[in-house]
Order: C-alpha cells, then sequence, then structure tokens
C-alpha cells in the first residue's frame, strides 16, 4: 500500500549491526540470530538485502568497533550503505538503491532500537515506505546511567508504539522474525 509508485518490492534493512554497537546489548546473540535467520530467508526469497553501518567520532571508519559483528556476513551482490546520521536516508544513496530495486515496502533489523532504528522506521515512513519492524531483531546498549530506561524497556516502548503508527496510502507494522513474510 506503499504511496511510491510502481515500488511493489520489499527489501531487508540491516541495520548497524556493528562490533561497537551491540557489545553488551541485551539478547545480542538472539538478535543476530534472528536476523541471519531473516536473511537467509531474504535470500532464499530473491527479497532485495541492503545493509546500514554508521560511523561517528566513536566509530571510526575501519577500526574494530565500525565492523560489523562476525556472525553476519554480506554477499558481495548486496548493497552497502554508509551513513553519519541516525536515519539511514540521510544523506546517503539509500533511496536511490531502494528505487532501483523498486522497494516500496522495509523490513527492519539492527541497532540501536531508540537511535538508528527509530530514526530509519520514522524516516521511511515518512518518505512513503510501508515499514515493518521486526519485534525479537532489534537490540540496543545501556544507557540507564544517562537516564534513559533499561534497555529492554527501550526495545519494548519501540516495538509497542510502533505497531499504532498510520498515515495514509502507508502501513506501518510489527512481527517477530518467525512470522514475516516478504510477500506481504
Amino acid at each position: 500500500m506503499t504511496t511510491l509508485p510502481d515500488r511493489p518490492n520489499t527489501a531487508l534493512l540491516v541495520i548497524d549491526v556493528q562490533n561497537g554497537v551491540v557489545a553488551g546489548a541485551p539478547r545480542r546473540d538472539d538478535v543476530i540470530a534472528n536476523i541471519n535467520a531473516l536473511l537467509d530467508k531474504a535470500r532464499a526469497e530473491e527479497v532485495p538485502v541492503i545493509w546500514v553501518q554508521h560511523s561517528d567520532d566513536g566509530l571510526v571508519q575501519g577500526s574494530d568497533e565500525w565492523a560489523y559483528v562476525p556472525e553476519l556476513t554480506r554477499r558481495d551482490a548486496e548493497p552497502l550503505v554508509h551513513k553519519n546520521y541516525g536515519d539511514s536516508f540521510e544523506a546517503t544513496d539509500l533511496e536511490s538503491l531502494l528505487a532501483e530495486r523498486g522497494v516500496g515496502r522495509l523490513v527492519v533489523t539492527g541497532a540501536q532500537s531508540d537511535a538508528c532504528i527509530r530514526s530509519t522506521i520514522h524516516g521511511g515512513f515518512v518518505r512513503g515506505y510501508d515499514v515493518t519492524l521486526v519485534s525479537d531483531a532489534h537490540t540496543t546498549e545501556d544507557l540507564s546511567a544517562y537516564g534513559a530506561p533499561a534497555p529492554e524497556q527501550v526495545i519494548a516502548h519501540t516495538n509497542l508504539y510502533w505497531q499504532w503508527q498510520s498515515a495514509p496510502g502507508r502501513t506501518a507494522g510489527l512481527t517477530e522474525t518467525a512470522k514475516v513474510d516478504f510477500a506481504g
């Protein structure tokens, strides 16, 4: 139901599952296993997979912290989007990569729930995409020392509010890894 014309396809986004981003994140291994299950399913169904990788002063390009976790393997044919802002669309070629592939629906996974995931799901939604967040395939670090809620609460809140998002001509949704349907 996307508002983008001639965009019938779905893409899987894998956002910022980098060593320095998910080190110590709750359910890290489970989230990565779920992303791997989604990668297998997307590849088997010939669904485009697009990887997103953040860099900034704390995640210096080329450093070990900046590198994707070793448990996830990007294939050469799968584009890698480099970004410097929370929203994966901001100042990147993500939109053109999606347009080339006729994508109007995004299935979103990765980190961090309250930062780059939240920015990207909203960024895609306001740009006309249907956006499905995979509830058990995103995580965040513990920022409670700075006044944030505990990570599990952040994840739960992100899941809670995203399932109720609405806008004309677009759908927002929430699903578990086992229930992801790339066709619909």
